[in-house]
């Protein structure tokens, strides 16, 4: 992944989201829902791969949310999930979504390098500093009620963990939550290094972001605000850290030939068939313990919450959607994030019907173009 190239020329990213978890982003009680099986996440993956989408990136999860589905339920760890998929694909960027509380740096260091010596430089990784209070139970540990106590922490672990990339030397780390003596680590990455990812929305998020980042994952309600949002980020990193980021957002795909298709299709399974008890958990969950979604998107959003955890609607025609798309592209987003109800069938649709658009609308490179970059 070109970082720099993509940041300064603006050849919009695509990526898949979520997955690899059970309904995807979808918290429907459709019989079709996704599955999230490894078979499924293969298949998906190495279309992704054949049409040229950028990246995938997973969700780490490790209880559902309940409900009739008991939405997020069966989850393919994250980075387990990334090294098999890296084996399998030739071009794809692939992600891994790693828990700073509940994973020590040292192992994931040597996690995470071995992905990328199997992918030949196509790991990442996607940074979380902590928000579901349940889990942290699951895990027998106490949620910090301050974000600075959780990003000190994540900051730390990210130290130790970058540290071990580039050391050549045995070091000791002596810091507030890790004391550790003769830390090393071989290999190390496939190019020295990997990309870092993280989704920061709270001050202390986007501080941590941008110092340490290469793509700010936020959401966003649409692209008038988004390019707010995306000015502040970039200021941001600029003035206080001298780096450049690129910001992404996420959305959720319903692709159809004509609008009143899907529009129908969207009632039909975030409306008629949600699974209304998921949706209430995931949103009492971000109300009490994230800073991911302001109060006026947790009131107005629940109906988008079903159809894809919150996320920016994406709904209608190529045409529409390829429109939608370049809105984003033109507010300054580096890239977006892409669930689908059935990953692989819409993909296939999706990337025969909007990428060409999107590629004559010169938002991305032809796909032959960015194989050869």
């Amino acid at each position: 992944m070109n970082i720099e190239k993509i940041i300064s020329e603006k050849d919009f990213q695509l990526g898949i989201f979520s997955a690899n978890c059970s309904g995807g982003f979808a918290a429907t009680k459709i019989p079709e829902r996704w599955p999230a099986t490894w078979d499924d996440n293969v298949r998906l993956a190495q279309l992704a791969d054949e049409v040229g989408i950028d990246f995938l990136l997973p969700i780490s999860r490790w209880i559902g949310y309940g409900g009739e589905t008991d939405f997020h339920g069966s989850v393919l760890e994250p980075i387990s999930w990334a090294s098999g998929l890296l084996a399998l694909t030739k071009r794809i960027n692939v992600f891994s979504t790693v828990n700073t509380a509940f994973t020590h740096p040292v192992v994931v260091a040597k996690q995470l390098a071995t992905a990328d010596q199997i992918g030949h430089g196509r790991a990442g990784i996607n940074i979380v500093a902590g928000w579901n209070q349940p889990e942290y139970e699951t895990f027998g540990i106490d949620l910090p009620s301050d974000h600075n106590d959780r990003y000190a922490l994540a900051q730390e672990w990210w130290d130790v963990v970058s540290k071990i990339w580039i050391s050549q030397e045995r070091f000791d780390y002596d810091g507030k939550f890790y004391k550790l003596q003769h830390v090393e680590g071989m290999p190390k990455p496939y190019r020295g290094t990997i990309p870092v990812l993280n989704a920061g929305s709270s001050s202390q998020g986007r501080g941590f972001a941008t110092r340490n980042s290469n793509f700010v994952l936020t959401s966003v309600m649409g692209p008038e605000d988004g390019a707010e949002i995306v000015k502040t980020l970039t200021n941001l990193a600029k003035q206080k850290y001298q780096r450049n980021v690129g910001v992404f957002t996420i959305s959720h795909v319903v692709c159809r030939q004509t609008r009143k298709e899907a529009l129908d299709y969207l009632h039909y399974y975030a409306e008629e068939n949600a699974d209304w008890e998921a949706v209430d958990n995931l949103m009492r969950l971000q109300k009490l313990h994230a800073k991911s979604f302001t109060e006026e998107m947790l009131r107005t959003y629940r109906s988008r919450f079903a159809a894809g955890h919150g996320s920016i609607p994406l709904i209608g025609t190529p045409d529409e959607i390829a429109n939608e798309i370049r809105k984003f592209h033109e507010a300054g987003f580096s890239g977006m994030t892409l669930a689908f109800v059935d990953y692989v069938s819409e993909l296939e649709y999706f990337a025969q019907e909007v990428l060409p658009r999107l590629e004559r609308m010169g938002i991305r490179l032809p796909r032959l173009l960015k194989q050869e970059i």
